[in-house]
């Protein structure tokens, strides 16, 4: 028997079957978190945006469109209290991107290990390394709306559809968007890179 939809999942969590609401937060947690963390670099402040979200998710369920699918409809969500937790953030004046995500220590997980499922292991080398630390400087510096579309098709890998749905923009905007993200990751990890270089002795 083929496993539910998560629309169907939906549809029957709204008729009373709350096993179908934890089935859909089993499926997403894990990686609407990650989203979460990649976009904000903060696991603390993800796992309360990600609360968030599935409490926006129970109490707006009876208004989901069952033409629509739920899992552009559920990183909308995210992506939005994402957004306003970083405008709170920039408000109080925080860095962003420079602490590792579990704590400030370094034997903490990077936000550039998040980046990717499938990381290299850490018997690779110095050079794997360096490679990793100039990706994150690089993401750093990247303007958000840029960094949100990358994350999204590169790291997350959906359809141009999925991301135009997510943050509200035509399919032709999110290629364009997309262009400029790629173009503007490539020259800002030239110029990491280059600095790094020099520092070097």
């Amino acid at each position: 028997m083929d496993a539910p939809t998560d629309e169907q999942l939906l549809q029957e969590y709204i008729a009373g079957q709350v096993a179908s609401f934890e089935l859909l937060v089993r499926r997403h947690s894990s990686e609407l978190f990650k989203f979460v963390v990649r976009f904000t670099s903060d696991s603390v402040s993800a796992e309360d945006v990600v609360q968030e979200t599935f409490l926006q998710v129970h109490t707006a369920a009876d208004r989901f469109d069952p033409e629509r699918r739920f899992k552009p409809w559920l990183f909308t969500i995210a992506a939005n209290k994402a957004r306003d937790y970083l405008r709170k953030r920039k408000r109080r004046h925080e860095l962003s991107f420079e602490a590792n995500v579990s704590n400030q220590d370094d034997s903490g997980q990077r936000y550039l290990d998040m980046l990717s499922d499938d990381s290299p292991e850490s018997d690779e080398g110095l050079l794997i390394e360096e490679k990793r630390a100039i990706i994150k400087a690089t993401v750093d510096a990247m303007p958000d709306k840029l960094r949100e579309i990358l994350i999204l098709a590169y790291f997350h890998r959906l359809a141009y559809k999925e991301i135009g749905e997510i943050i509200d923009i035509p399919v032709g905007t999110v290629k364009s968007r997309l262009h400029t993200a790629v173009a503007s990751f490539r020259g800002l990890y030239d110029s990491q890179a280059k600095k790094r270089s020099e520092r070097e002795p």
